[in-house]
């Protein structure tokens, strides 16, 4: 069994656990991470140990989908720098969490980061108020700075996604060749963007209920 396995297996325990205590209401979860830690590949592996459970349903919401657009980003001059905590719709993701937290429509359409285009589709997943479970997942769900140290009071189980910075450097490396690019503009993002992210991100987060480690292969997602 791998380490995500184990992670996830972990972390789909304490979500069951704490659905149990909180029967009636919806449980919602925290997982953040740098980018390129494996957060999302973990975060998927505990929504399909959740609904294999048999007794509750979970479902997944990235914080991707609030992305502001490149145009708006254009505008703003940081555009280069796509992914930096203040190229996202804190406010937004607030909003959205608070409202699938209160669980009173009959369903929620949330947006969904398309990497392929680089643009939040509205509506790309629909939640429906049956599910007991949701599992979120991004890079600042913990971050201690205001606006978003408003996030982490709505989360009743948080995790933290460890990894080591020369595994980190490793993983950006390899998701950006994924994409085509050549090694100079590789070693541009990852360096100038990606990593002093990812750092800052590890050094700023508040702690969680669980921290996790994630080492090894860079064959993950973020």
């Amino acid at each position: 069994m791998s380490k995500i396995e184990d992670n996830a297996r972990e972390i789909a325990a304490q979500a069951h656990h704490r659905f149990g205590q909180e029967k009636g209401r919806r449980v919602m979860i925290a997982i953040a991470g740098a980018p390129g830690s494996g957060k999302s590949t973990i975060a998927e592996r505990v929504v399909d140990e959740l609904n294999g459970k048999g007794d509750i349903s979970a479902a997944l919401f990235p914080m991707d989908g609030y992305h502001y657009d490149d145009v708006v980003l254009e505008d703003m001059g940081r555009r280069p720098f796509k992914g930096a905590i203040d190229t996202f719709d804190a406010h937004g993701l607030r909003h959205m969490l608070e409202r699938l937290k209160a669980n009173q429509d009959d369903v929620i359409a949330v947006p969904v980061f398309d990497r392929s285009i680089e643009i939040a589709r509205a509506g790309g997943r629909l939640i429906a108020q049956s599910i007991d479970i949701i599992v979120c997942e991004g890079n600042y769900l913990l971050a201690s700075q205001s606006p978003w140290d408003r996030l982490k009071p709505i989360f009743d189980f948080t995790v933290f996604v460890d990894v080591d910075e020369s595994d980190l450097r490793t993983r950006l490396q390899d998701r950006w060749r994924g994409f085509g690019l050549d090694e100079a503009e590789i070693t541009r993002k990852v360096e100038e963007n990606d990593l002093p992210n990812g750092l800052s991100i590890i050094a700023n987060s508040s702690e969680p209920d669980l921290r996790v480690k994630n080492p090894g292969s860079s064959q993950t997602k973020e």
